[in-house]
């Protein structure tokens, strides 16, 4: 059996890559164009942006989810900062918590404070949070079983590794993905 919560986190992100997808395609930012700091709310704000970093890129979008997955844990925001130098303050305190140590593996890695040393989407998809959803025994609280988790589109996957695409879809649900030829 698995908590209904965790396959949330999971849906949430898998979902998280359409919308990385998304926001690679637009290409937040203009060419010579600044970004601006309040890119997004306070709570899900990159050091890098309170800073005053004027490049955006996808690895602010990896902090913000790593913020959201942490909130869903946690069941209230992870950095609940009053301006950008509280939030800062907040950033700094909560590295110094206890969690279990998968979630905060998971969380540490998606809110690592370089933004070139976070994990992409699908490097936290096959986090070993997630690993008893690759299980084929897995089933929900109530018995019925999970929903589709690895019906990823080519769009979603282009540019993963071959090592990568064997962990992120087990064998039985190998079949979501026929374009991938496994």
């Amino acid at each position: 059996m698995w908590d209904s919560p965790r396959v949330l986190q999971y849906i949430l992100a898998k979902n998280f890559l359409s919308f990385y997808f998304i926001l690679s395609c637009l290409h937040a930012q203009v060419k010579g164009e600044p970004n601006i700091s309040y890119i997004c709310s306070r709570y899900y704000r990159a050091p890098e942006l309170i800073f005053g970093a004027t490049e955006y890129t996808t690895a602010i979008d990896v902090w913000s989810v790593g913020c959201v997955l942490a909130e869903l844990l946690l069941g209230q925001p992870l950095f609940p900062g009053e301006s950008g130098v509280d939030q800062l303050v907040e950033i700094i305190k909560i590295f110094h918590k206890r969690t279990p140590p998968e979630a905060v593996d998971l969380v540490s890695r998606l809110l690592q404070y370089s933004p070139s040393l976070r994990c992409t989407a699908l490097e936290a998809c096959i986090h070993p949070f997630f690993n008893e959803l690759r299980d084929p025994n897995t089933s929900l609280p109530n018995g019925r079983p999970l929903p589709p988790l690895f019906n990823f589109k080519p769009q979603e996957l282009k540019g993963a590794s071959l090592e990568l695409l064997a962990k992120l879809i087990p064998e039985h649900a190998r079949n979501q993905c026929p374009f991938l030829g496994f």
